[in-house]
C-alpha cells in the first residue's frame, strides 16, 4: 500500500502499526517472522509497524487467515465484539432495521426470563 496522502491517513497507519506490533509481540514473533508470514520484506514490515506504510487487502487477509487476527481491531482498534448494538443497527440496511430491533428485544426478553428462572 502506498504512503499516506494526508495527515488523517498517517494517524490511522500509525495506530494500525502500533496494534500490529502489539499483536506480533503477543504471538512472540520477530519482525522477520511476521514479514515472512506476510510474504513481504522485513524493511517494509518495519515501515508498516512504524506507520509509514499500510498493508494491502491481500496482506490483511493473510493475517486473518494465518494468525486469526481480528481485522476490524487491527484497522479501528475495536474488535467486532466491541461494536455497540446502536452501531450494529446503524450499519444494518434501513429496510432490515425494524427486524433487527425486534430480534434484539426478543433476545433481551429471553435473557431476562432465564435470569428470573435461576
Amino acid at each position: 500500500m502506498s504512503k499516506f496522502k494526508n495527515s488523517s491517513n498517517k494517524l490511522l497507519y500509525q495506530a494500525m502499526g502500533k496494534r500490529l506490533r502489539n499483536i506480533r509481540l503477543l504471538h512472540d514473533y520477530t519482525q522477520e517472522q511476521m514479514a515472512d508470514l506476510l510474504e513481504i520484506g522485513t524493511a517494509y514490515y518495519g515501515k508498516v509497524e512504524r506507520g509509514n506504510h499500510g498493508l494491502s487487502l491481500e496482506k490483511l487477509f493473510l493475517l486473518n487467515e494465518k494468525l486469526d487476527i481480528d481485522i476490524n481491531y487491527l484497522l479501528t482498534g475495536k474488535s467486532c465484539s466491541q461494536i455497540t448494538i446502536e452501531e450494529a443497527i446503524k450499519q444494518c440496511p434501513k429496510e432490515k432495521r425494524y427486524d433487527l430491533e425486534q430480534l434484539i428485544k426478543y433476545a433481551l426478553n429471553l435473557s431476562r426470563e432465564v435470569h428470573y428462572e435461576k
